[in-house]
Formats: C-alpha cells, structure tokens, sequence
C-alpha cells in the first residue's frame, strides 16, 4: 500500500480533454494505491462506508447477499469506473460487497478528501457527475431489461456492455474471469441457460473464443430483434 501526501492544489485545465486519471493521479488528490489479487475482496457488505474507489487497472464485482446468503452481482466494473461512492449521500456502511476479478489496482479516496477535491476542482466534478448519470441510466435500463426482455437480449445486452460497445471500433477481448456463472446472475437466470446461448452466439458468429472471449458488433442484432 502505497500513501501519497496531498499538496497543493493543480489547477487543472477545464477543457472537453480533462483526464481524470491524470488528475487522480497528480499532486492534487490525497489518496492510497491498493492492489489486490484475483478474488481478493475489497469490502463486505456493511463495512464502514468511508471512501470512494477508483479502478486503474483490472476489474471489481459489486453483489449484494440476502439474509439467506444468496448472491446476485449488481455490476461488474472496469478501468475507469468509481464505485463506493454511496459514502458521499450519508450511507454509514456499504451496502454490498465488492471483489477482484483480476489482479486489481485501485485507488483509495478518503471521503473528506472527494468532497475537498470536488468542491475546489470544477473539471473533476464535472467529470465525477457525468460518472454518475451514467450509472444511474444505465441501472434504470438494467431494470427494464429485468422487466422486459427475454434472457437471450439480456445476456447479449451484458455482453456488449461488458465489452464497451460504442466506445471501441474493433471487437474487445473482456475479462477472462467473467464467468458463465457470473453471467447468469446478472441477467436473472440459470447456469446451463446461458452455456445454451453463448453457445447458439458461437455458431452465429456473434461471439469468438481466441485468448479469451470476443464479442462482434453483429451481436446487437440479438438486441434489436423483436
């Protein structure tokens, strides 16, 4: 665990090109880099809600356990992505768990220290904000996905999900360790189901096995069919 001291405050170009990986990264932002190993868990749920977290590098399952011990993953996250940030809205304990699926590096920011730098950094906060639109849309159309479509849309939605559909031109490879376990509780159905239509995504060419899983655009079709 590495600590970095804060200093005094960058003033950071307010520009459509800000980075907030450079930024994180700066002199700027007091905060801790933690890595972990594959399957190594970050938190638990009801753990004390004290910072916000930052994915540099690797990928993080967030799931929550109900009184029974059953398991339903929320999201699987990427290099990018904040998550924890439910400490900024008064939430006193997590309330899920969150763990590696890879060999995972993060960066730890003490609440205190988000809200500072939030407040005093403009381009950060913009950027923060816009972290957080997103993952609200994109859990509200998680739940009419739930709601509405088949588990053949679901899985193939997650998929390209999973394999940042939109931001990438050519075919992604995704996490290695995103299992079809995994897979079936995100989308709300059984193991053998899934095996049944990655299977059926295989033969149509949708999806490629080569060094891990690839995932063609023409998989959207799947998405878009009535």
């Amino acid at each position: 665990m590495e600590e970095i001291p804060s200093s005094s405050k960058i003033k950071s170009k307010k520009t459509h090109s800000f980075s907030a990986e450079a930024f994180l990264h700066s002199g700027g932002v007091a905060r801790k880099v933690v890595e972990y190993r594959r399957s190594e868990k970050i938190y638990s749920q009801g753990d004390p809600a004290t910072s916000v977290l930052y994915i540099q590098d690797g990928g993080v399952k967030l799931s929550v356990v109900n009184e029974v011990g059953k398991e339903a993953v929320v999201a699987i996250l990427g290099p990018g992505d904040f998550f924890g940030e439910g400490c900024l809205a008064g939430q006193s304990v997590r309330m899920g768990m969150a763990i590696a699926i890879t060999s995972t590096t993060l960066l730890v920011i003490e609440k205190k220290e988000m809200i500072r730098v939030l407040h005093a950094e403009h381009a950060f906060s913009d950027r923060f904000l816009s972290h957080m639109l997103v993952r609200n849309i994109r859990f509200e159309e998680d739940l009419v996905d739930q709601l509405f479509n088949s588990c053949e849309k679901r899985l193939a939605r997650t998929l390209l999900l999973l394999a940042q559909y939109g931001k990438q031109k050519q075919p992604q490879k995704m996490l290695t360790n995103v299992s079809q376990g995994m897979l079936a509780e995100m989308i709300g159905t059984s193991r053998p189901r899934v095996n049944f239509f990655m299977t059926k995504f295989r033969k149509m060419g949708f999806i490629k096995y080569n060094g891990g899983l690839q995932i063609n655009r023409s998989l959207l079709s799947v998405v878009l069919h009535d």
